[in-house]
């Protein structure tokens, strides 16, 4: 979605974070990170707390604002959100 919507911005200063999961360890995706000066980052293997951070905040969004309402379309969502 990123090269999508910013098809004219530099995109270097941005990083992708993930997990270690096949999609994102293949070669075509990791290239094509490279290949748009994104910065690539994974957690490291067998350390699930690398992404506790991010996790919490995402149950705290769910917990907070998400399950309490009920959007009519993606825009009601991104604007409450």
């Amino acid at each position: 979605m990123a090269l999508y919507n910013r098809q004219d911005e530099d995109l270097s200063g941005l990083i992708h974070h993930s997990d270690r999961g096949t999609q994102y360890t293949l070669f075509a995706f990791t290239q094509c990170l490279r290949d748009h000066g994104i910065q690539i980052s994974n957690s490291r293997k067998a350390v699930p707390t690398d992404n506790a951070y991010a996790e919490s905040f995402f149950k705290t969004l769910k917990y907070e604002e998400v399950y309490l309402n009920e959007y009519e379309t993606f825009e009601d969502a991104w604007n409450n959100i």
